[in-house]
């Protein structure tokens, strides 16, 4: 479920995966990725996400 939420959400599905700190990071840098780059950012932050949720779920 959180995969799909960083298709859709990044910052929020990183808040998710227990980095707080990172997600208010990431929200930061997102919107203004979105507004200038008419979205060409947003994948870099989907991987971002993908990659912590991966890391997170292997920590445990």
């Amino acid at each position: 479920m959180n995969y799909i939420l960083a298709l859709l959400l990044p910052p929020l599905s990183i808040l998710f995966a227990g980095r707080p700190i990172v997600a208010i990071l990431a929200f930061l840098f997102w919107v203004p990725a979105i507004i200038f780059s008419g979205g060409l950012g947003h994948p870099a932050f989907v991987i971002l996400a993908w990659i912590l949720i991966w890391e997170g779920r292997n920590r445990a």
